[in-house]
């Protein structure tokens, strides 16, 4: 399984780190054979410049990743990212293909853009809610949940709570023991929806 997560410029560290955080400690509980591909792809293949100039260098670009499972799109700022058709056209193309899209953040606001959340019940960081609502009136942006699931697409409020959907995506894709060993070999409190 190959579970993929889209980074850019001014993206948020959490967003990006903390999923990958989980799907790497969950790699050390699972057989060789179980055992996904982790990696990180952006626009261009360069080093990019998250939040408080943290310097992440891909592992893929969009013109020449793998096949993806499982595509993680995160936050931050966001808006330079929307302008960009060849990288919203990816991520439509992409999850036509995944098993699963998810967004952390406002990694929603891109999923909207691509058409992959249309009429769907989703969140994003609060802060980001009305404008969320306003610009894809269709959606039913939901607050005080730490994500929503609509089946094959998830999507999860601000920054930490990607932890806690990925967590979620481990239970939902191998099981919730496995999810429980993460949370505790990462010694984080699991919080899961009411």
């Amino acid at each position: 399984m190959n579970i993929g997560i889209y980074i850019y410029d001014d993206a948020e560290v959490l967003d990006f780190s903390g999923p990958y955080e989980v799907f790497s400690v969950a790699n050390r509980f699972l057989d060789e054979e179980k055992k996904h591909k982790l990696f990180f792809i952006n626009e261009e293949g360069k080093t990019i410049t998250a939040r408080g100039s943290f310097k992440v260098l891909s592992d893929y670009t969009i013109s020449n990743s793998p096949n993806i499972d499982v595509l993680i799109v995160v936050g931050g700022i966001h808006t330079a990212q929307l302008e960009k058709e060849n990288v919203i056209k990816w991520i439509k193309e992409v999850s036509k293909k995944a098993q699963i899209t998810a967004s952390v953040c406002t990694g929603a606001f891109l999923l909207a853009k691509a058409g992959v959340i249309k009429e769907h019940t989703v969140t994003t960081h609060w802060e980001d809610i009305p404008d969320l609502q306003k610009d894809f009136p269709l959606l039913n942006v939901v607050n005080d949940v730490r994500w929503v699931d609509e089946g094959d697409i998830i999507t999860s409020a601000g920054i930490s709570a990607g932890i806690d959907m990925s967590l979620y995506l481990i239970s939902k894709i191998y099981n919730e023991e496995l999810a429980f060993k993460v949370a505790k070999q990462m010694q984080f409190d699991w919080t899961k929806n009411d």
